[in-house]
């Protein structure tokens, strides 16, 4: 009887090759499948044909067969479109975890098994288990400040069946340490970071190119003109870089946040103060949430992410809507929680899923 046949997506990346390199050690039989998403700028932002090459510089290492598929037209229809109507909304979106679910575990899961994997296997730090009805469940990986389940708590549970996450209970450092070991020539190679399939860029130059920006005034928490900003796009709540104040007379020597973006006068609201009220909230309110099986109940304690790599925050869900949207109550006022990011479910170590951030209630004035 033959190995079973798994198919890595092989991006570039030390995680994904590490992957790849581990399975087949564990005896696999190994393909990869190289992911082309993102087709505009090659000649400005190369970073697309640089993973290819360090993809198939890790396949000849390894002796393995690499694929590759063009999933350009699905990434822009499925995940691009909705990264720019959150903009115009005046939403901050994560398109990262919109990435996951309809690209990663759609198009590349069923691509790979019509070439006929038995498994897909990506570089992700997660884990995953079955529970006693045979069912996939999606839990954090064994190092926090890598753990990227908050990514992948949109992807719904069927995807996850016939799915390994080889490196999910492995640190960063014993990764780096496997590459170098096994001599992937890709080990000292840096993390991708920026928006997913684009890459790092000027961001708010690239979103010019799609979006039309609005100029408008910057005041502070007191109501006191105190900028321009370029147009609410660009910035996000708690942000503090990229304001461009100036020194200000009887202000201090201080950075500044956004704490507001008030779309009704198209106004930037910014603060001296990290946790000022506009900042804080209490609980924060989804839009209808993706469950990685089955719902939790209203009032069962549970733990939260508003963010990738923010330690988990206790809460309770003390409402459900009957689109299936929530309101989720933490026990410490939370900051900057921004509307189209997600806040992410968990029940000790199990990922339950995610829903976007539509909007958060301060806490009540002492």
């Amino acid at each position: 009887m033959s190995a079973p046949h798994v198919i890595v997506g092989l991006s570039g990346g030390v995680d994904s090759a590490v992957a790849a390199w581990r399975l087949k050690e564990q005896g696999y039989r190994v393909s990869a499948l190289f992911m082309q998403n993102w087709t505009e700028d090659e000649q400005a932002y190369c970073t697309a044909a640089e993973d290819f090459q360090s993809a198939r510089a890790v396949a000849d290492e390894l002796g393995i067969p690499l694929h590759r598929v063009d999933f350009a037209a699905e990434y822009r229809e499925r995940v691009f479109r909705h990264f720019l109507d959150a903009y115009r909304a005046g939403r901050t979106p994560n398109p990262d975890l919109l990435c996951n679910r309809e690209v990663k575990f759609q198009p590349f899961r069923e691509h790979a098994l019509r070439l006929g994997a038995d498994f897909v296997a990506t570089g992700h730090y997660a884990q995953l288990s079955i529970d006693a009805d045979g069912l996939p469940v999606l839990r954090r990986s064994v190092t926090e400040d890598k753990d990227q389940t908050y990514f992948l708590a949109l992807v719904a549970r069927s995807q996850f069946e016939r799915v390994l996450f080889p490196i999910g209970d492995l640190t960063k450092p014993q990764v780096r340490d496997l590459a170098r070991q096994a001599g992937l020539p890709n080990h000292r190679r840096k993390d991708s970071t920026g928006i997913c399939f684009i890459g790092e860029r000027p961001f708010r130059e690239f979103l010019q190119r799609y979006l039309s920006s609005n100029p408008g005034p910057m005041v502070d928490d007191q109501g006191a003109h105190v900028g321009e900003h370029q147009g609410l796009m660009f910035y996000t709540l708690g942000q503090r870089r990229g304001l461009h104040i100036g020194g200000r007379r009887g202000a201090r020597e201080a950075p500044w946040y956004v704490a507001d973006k008030r779309a009704g006068d198209n106004t930037l609201v910014v603060t001296q103060d990290p946790q000022h009220p506009l900042l804080m909230t209490h609980e924060i309110a989804t839009g209808p949430f993706s469950w990685v099986g089955a719902p939790a109940p209203v009032g069962q304690a549970l733990t939260a992410r508003i963010r990738h790599r923010q330690s988990l925050q206790s809460c309770t869900i003390v409402d459900v809507r009957d689109d299936g949207a929530l309101r989720v109550r933490f026990d410490a006022p939370q900051r900057a929680a921004t509307p189209g990011q997600y806040l992410v479910l968990y029940d000790h170590e199990r990922c339950l899923g995610g829903g976007e951030i539509t909007s958060a209630t301060r806490p009540p004035v002492a």
